[in-house]
């Protein structure tokens, strides 16, 4: 007896569509903290039915990405000090760590790759380009973190760039950037040199001296 495959689910197909998309706006900043957000309005941009575009929101809310208040709204969350301290202090503990591991494996290609990203940093302020940027600033970390094999923890770490994207683009705003972040250039002298805690100190500086200059 012959064992017909299964069709393709379109509502799945079409809830992990939406959920990819609304995750990669939500964590390069190209929505804004608070803003609300509706299921007929997500189905109507991305041309699905509410079922999928509920099912992309309920997996947005429970990784913190969107916040749902108990009347049912939903909205990115607008983050308070307490909360910016706490996100900055998970970058703190979760990226060093994530350095360190990848640094016996920084061979020269990878930093080439990350000198080059560097290098779209820079094009991305000449355009003041605040999308691009986040955008390319987590491609870096990204791009080192991988190198470290521990993909649990890069996990987490993406799930706090996550909660962290609309402020990040008020942060953008903030800094008022004219050349690429200054502890790039550190971490990839460290990486270079082969030197831990000197990789360690620069990318925790870099993951959290901006975030905490949001704090009012």
């Amino acid at each position: 007896m012959l064992i017909q495959p299964r069709p393709q689910d379109n509502t799945t197909a079409a809830h992990e569509r939406v959920y990819r998309a609304l995750r990669s706006r939500i964590m390069h900043g190209e929505i804004a903290p608070g803003a609300a957000l509706t299921l007929r309005g997500i189905g109507k941009e991305y041309d699905v039915s509410m079922t999928p575009a509920r099912e992309a929101v309920r997996r947005l809310v429970a990784e913190g990405a969107l916040f749902l208040s108990s009347s049912g709204r939903v909205s990115t969350p607008a983050l308070s000090n307490e909360r910016i301290e706490e996100l900055a202090t998970l970058r703190a503990l979760l990226e060093p760590e994530l350095a360190t591991r990848a640094l016996p494996r920084a061979h020269f290609a990878l930093i080439d790759r990350l000198e080059a990203i560097n290098q779209g940093i820079n094009q991305a302020i000449a355009r003041h380009d605040a999308t691009g940027y986040i955008r390319l600033n987590l491609e870096f970390h990204r791009t080192l973190y991988l190198r470290a094999q521990a993909p649990a923890m890069l996990a987490m770490t993406e799930t706090v760039w996550l909660q962290l994207g609309p402020t990040m683009h008020a942060l953008y705003g903030r800094l008022n950037r004219t050349e690429p972040p200054y502890h790039h250039r550190l971490i990839l002298a460290a990486l270079k040199a082969g030197d831990e805690p000197g990789l360690r100190l620069a990318v925790r500086t870099d993951a959290t001296q901006g975030l905490r200059m949001l704090k009012g």
